[in-house]
């Protein structure tokens, strides 16, 4: 059977964890990444704290998480993307990984700050911050990524 492109892959990962892998036929990684993934969610009260964050009732979205629980999610979240990636490509670089473990952290780090960084005078809270830290984590792992390149060129 001929395996799915990659950013297909990429985008179901996106979409829910483990669906990549599902596409990948990677059935039992996928069921541990989705059930990981609705625990996280559960344990967390994360959907509680989009729907708050939507409506703009940034203060009771802070205070809705579980913390302990939530910092997973950006993890399982970003490995899940990489690995549905990295399977359907076959023959990645060994250094595929870098662009999203910083992503990971950088929403982590946006995660933690989330109550007390302000933007244009706001709070951001858990939500909207979390994803605005993801573009600069994006950026500093493809630059990694792209001098180690360089740099274990032969």
């Amino acid at each position: 059977m001929k395996k799915p492109k990659k950013h297909e892959a990429l985008l179901w990962s996106i979409a829910f964890p483990g669906f990549g892998q599902f596409l990948n036929r990677r059935f039992l990684k996928g069921t541990v990444l989705l059930v990981l993934e609705v625990i996280i969610n559960v344990q967390s009260n994360f959907n509680l704290t989009i729907m708050y964050s939507f409506r703009g009732e940034i203060n009771t979205a802070i205070e809705t998480p579980d913390y302990q629980w939530l910092m997973f999610y950006p993890c399982i979240y970003m490995f899940a993307m990489w690995d549905a990636y990295r399977d359907a490509e076959g023959n990645t670089t060994s250094v595929s990984y870098i662009p999203f473990v910083f992503a990971a952290f950088f929403v982590t780090v946006g995660l933690i700050y989330s109550a007390k960084i302000k933007l244009f005078g706001l709070i951001m809270g858990p939500v909207f911050l979390p994803m605005l830290f993801l573009v600069p984590g994006l950026v500093v792992g493809f630059i990694i990524y792209k001098v180690i390149l360089i740099m274990t060129k032969p």
